[in-house]
């Protein structure tokens, strides 16, 4: 075999291992700190904090309540964030949930998660925040009328394709655009801080007054409102999918986790109040975009600025969102969940290019359909469904195994809150207003079973997909990496 066992002594950074004369790839140890920050940060602070806050607004019915899920949002996010840097440091390998549920329950529930992961929810999620981007990026050019959607899906399509480009070229080169985008969109975010401060100075405080009027307490209500907010917060769990590429990541997760979360949901008030501050309440719902509405308000002519902003934001979070969803793709495919092909890396730029490639084509094909708050919704339902099950597998290792050896340990009563949250977050819906819509993407993840058992318990594998993969191995300069040993 040409597979081989790799010296301890190699420094984390060599992509090649030499023992008994062969070779064996694998993935470069490249996100250090600042990056591991940038890409939470930079996933999170996409299209959802310039689209969703009349969203939330709509749903909640007052401004005070809407900030509160804002709030909640934050904390939930923080909290879910920190249990899973615990796994991280317990399970350390790249994957995210996908690779917690197989290590933890086994093959089928993770088999179903990959399958709905890597065919619906991550290319969905990259054709929302695309397309999001391309709406803002083609805004100027269209000014007093809608943008045609042709152009607007073409857009979309370019960006994929451009993401797609870089992050098979070169894993820094990914990352650094993650950074200088982070700090872009912050830059971005404090601009629309300060400008609703100095309204709040001049005594523009009219959406303040009797801020909890007309409050929905509806329990469905609240929970789509948690929906389109933890869009917003989207991200959070992202540096998990790339736990073998961490510089020490023992140290890196948690300490980046707790850079990231509470920066963004500091920014994410501080936005929502100032949108608050230049509209009242009834405009903000009307406003189409909330953030070009603000610009019009107080930037005058200058509101050019918040389009190039939500574009730069926009781009920043889909590159966030590429570069872990390929790894999730590259990930079940070497746990032998997906095709073989996918499970490997360029020989020259080392990057999992398969996957990468894989993942943008379905997003392309879901850029031809689906409105952004449905797939919101349909998204968000879905995540925090394996989100809960991810939940349950640690305080199982709390309970069970505490014996294993983790570097961070969360306080119990975090992962117990995040998972009422999680069962809350799934059922709320269903029982307040059910949607049909729900029932077809149950059915659509129990639709893994009719593939689970002759392709993966049996492996019943037709003999031509062999010599595809070796023609796709060829052609893509690829071959079979290694797990790396943290």
């Amino acid at each position: 075999s040409t597979m081989r066992k790799r010296k301890t002594t190699d420094s984390p950074r060599s992509s090649t291992d030499l023992s008994e004369g062969k070779e064996k790839l694998r993935l470069k140890q490249e996100v250090g700190l600042i990056s591991g920050v940038s890409l939470i940060a930079g996933t999170m602070i996409g299209s959802g904090i310039f689209m969703s806050p009349e969203w939330v607004l709509h749903h909640m019915g007052s401004p005070a309540s809407s900030l509160l899920i804002w709030a909640a949002c934050g904390l939930l996010a923080m909290f879910g964030a920190l249990s899973y840097a615990e796994l991280g440091t317990i399970i350390k390998e790249s994957g995210g949930e996908y690779i917690y549920i197989l290590r933890i329950f086994g093959s089928f529930p993770a088999f179903l998660f990959a399958y709905t992961s890597v065919i619906l929810v991550r290319p969905a999620g990259l054709a929302a925040v695309c397309l999001s981007f391309a709406e803002y990026a083609v805004a100027p050019f269209y000014p007093g009328c809608s943008s045609p959607q042709v152009v607007v899906k073409c857009t979309a399509a370019a960006c994929i394709l451009l993401l797609t480009i870089i992050n098979c070229l070169n894993v820094r080169l990914a990352t650094s655009i993650m950074n200088i985008f982070t700090a872009a969109k912050l830059l971005a975010l404090l601009m629309i801080v300060v400008g609703g401060l100095v309204l709040l100075a001049k005594g523009q405080t009219q959406s303040f007054q009797d801020a909890f009027q007309n409050t929905t307490a509806g329990i469905g209500a609240v929970g789509v409102a948690f929906y389109q907010g933890l869009w917003s917060y989207d991200g959070w769990n992202n540096l998990n999918y790339v736990t073998e590429e961490l510089k020490k990541p023992e140290v890196t997760l948690p300490r980046a986790v707790m850079i990231a979360i509470p920066l963004v949901t500091c920014l994410y008030l501080l936005v929502n109040v100032s949108y608050l501050a230049a509209m009242t309440p009834s405009e903000l719902l009307s406003s189409g975009a909330v953030a070009v509405t603000w610009g019009d308000k107080v930037l005058g002519s200058w509101a050019w600025l918040i389009s190039l902003s939500v574009a730069l934001s926009t781009f920043g979070s889909s590159n966030g969102t590429f570069f872990s969803g390929g790894r999730m793709c590259y990930i079940a495919a070497r746990e032998g969940h997906m095709p073989d092909i996918l499970s490997m890396a360029h020989v020259r730029c080392l990057t999992p290019s398969p996957a990468l490639l894989f993942t943008s084509t379905v997003s392309l094909i879901m850029i031809i359909s689906g409105s952004f708050t449905s797939i919101v919704n349909f998204f968000s339902f879905i995540a925090w469904l394996f989100y809960g099950m991810t939940i349950s597998g640690l305080l199982y290792l709390k309970i069970k195994k505490p014996e294993l050896p983790r570097s961070y340990k969360v306080p119990i009563i975090i992962p117990i809150i995040v998972l009422m949250a999680a069962v809350y977050l799934v059922l709320a819906p269903i029982i307040d207003r059910p949607q049909i819509e729900i029932l077809y993407i149950v059915l659509f993840i129990f639709s893994g079973i009719i593939l689970y058992f002759p392709l993966i318990r049996f492996k019943c594998h037709p003999r031509f997909l062999q010599r595809v993969t070796l023609h796709l191995q060829l052609f893509l300069e690829v071959a079979p990496t290694t797990r790396d040993a943290n």
